[in-house]
């Protein structure tokens, strides 16, 4: 299917640092709290044997890109990070303009830490900013205020080639003028890159309690959709362009790892429940970890890794996921690369009918993109062209 050296949609590195300061209501993320110190160390030993482990299953490959994620990776010494990267440096090859990113909250920021992740080769930071309005950020259940994510901003901007934050809309009680002119303020902060998410309540969580017993008033579905459009005009009009539903940026200032992922390239995930795509030979498999911090990290002293999935794909399963994570983006998808992932061709008879009916749009011979309408309705879409 793919050479072992360059992996067709790009080969990255996911990292997950399971633990944060706290849980906030609307996370159903693998984030864990712990009232006693982590022993940094040893989880550090414990992330370059499960990386060992899964450069014996990749080798070859190249590294673009390498995402830090959690729980909050800002909460790491820089010393963590840096063997963490150390190790991938030296079972993998590095691409000339490897992207190294890693998530931070604003109250975890401090100049002299973030001066450590970027000696320790961190060319990019993902601030978990979320709004800039105080009674929202209390609301959302953040530990920093309005003033503290500004300086963070500030901060990182100083530190790090690049920046990206994020921010939640349509949340309870938010208006469209005041969520506009909190946007207009992101974008001039933000230089050349927002993640900006609709507020879901997800299953699990302290906001999905609260919804279901009627104390958590949430936007109806026609304001929400309002909030989406004006997020796309104001962020467009800016120069930030949608490269992905929630992702905006300035050409050239796109997020290389979260692109492997919709690309459906190869990534290896290392840590407590994180998930990888990995071509091994002609197969196409899904692997994932332990979630359980403590649990994986003693999986992997005695094994050398904590993988509890390693599952072939099947033509079906590639074909459907290869839709889901490519018509996501504004770029679209390949049709041709798609028969190969499902062995079938899409319906023509509905494709043409998604079509007529403003769902998608032909980008030129054999390539579709979602179009804004069809992004309200992805899951029927794809649903759609795989049947």
């Amino acid at each position: 299917m793919t050479s072992q050296g360059a992996t067709e949609g790009g080969f990255g590195i996911y990292v997950h640092w399971p633990f944060c300061a706290a849980k906030c209501p609307y996370c159903d993320f693998n984030s864990h709290v712990r009232h006693q110190p982590v022993d940094q160390a040893r989880f550090a030993a414990a992330f370059e044997r499960e990386l060992a482990y899964f450069a014996d299953l990749t080798r070859g490959k190249t590294v673009q890109s390498v995402f830090l994620g959690g729980g909050t990776p800002s909460l790491m010494e820089p010393a963590t990070v840096e063997r963490i990267l150390a190790a991938i440096s030296g079972h993998w090859s590095m691409d000339e303009a490897v992207e190294i990113s890693m998530e931070a909250n604003p109250s975890s920021v401090e100049a002299e830490r973030f001066r450590g992740y970027r000696a320790a080769g961190v060319n990019r930071v993902s601030l978990g900013v979320q709004s800039l309005i105080d009674t929202d950020l209390k609301l959302l259940g953040r530990l920093h205020d309005a003033r503290t994510a500004r300086k963070a901003v500030e901060t990182a901007r100083e530190t790090f080639p690049r920046l990206s934050f994020d921010l939640i809309y349509a949340r309870p009680g938010q208006t469209l003028a005041g969520w506009e002119q909190e946007l207009r303020e992101a974008i001039a902060l933000a230089a050349d890159h927002l993640s900006l998410y609709q507020l879901t309540i997800e299953e699990g969580t302290p906001f999905y309690t609260l919804y279901h017993a009627g104390k958590l008033k949430m936007p109806d579905p026609e304001l929400g959709a309002q909030f989406y459009e004006l997020t796309q005009d104001v962020t467009a009009a800016a120069g930030l362009p949608a490269y992905e539903v929630s992702n905006h940026a300035r050409p050239g200032a796109e997020c290389r790892h979260n692109l492997v992922y919709w690309r459906y390239g190869d990534y290896v995930g290392v840590g407590p429940g994180a998930h990888g795509r990995l071509t091994v030979g002609v197969n196409r498999l899904a692997a994932s970890t332990e979630r359980h911090p403590e649990t994986w990290l003693e999986n992997v002293e005695h094994h050398g890794h904590a993988m509890i999935e390693n599952a072939g794909l099947s033509e079906e399963e590639q074909g459907d996921e290869f839709l889901l994570m490519g018509l996501r983006l504004s770029e679209g998808i390949d049709l041709k690369r798609y028969e190969r992932y499902a062995h079938r061709s899409v319906d023509p008879l509905r494709l043409n009918a998604l079509l007529e009916h403003g769902m998608v749009e032909e980008l030129g011979e054999n390539r579709i993109r979602a179009t804004r309408d069809g992004f309200f309705v992805l899951d029927a879409v794809v649903a759609d062209l795989a049947a």
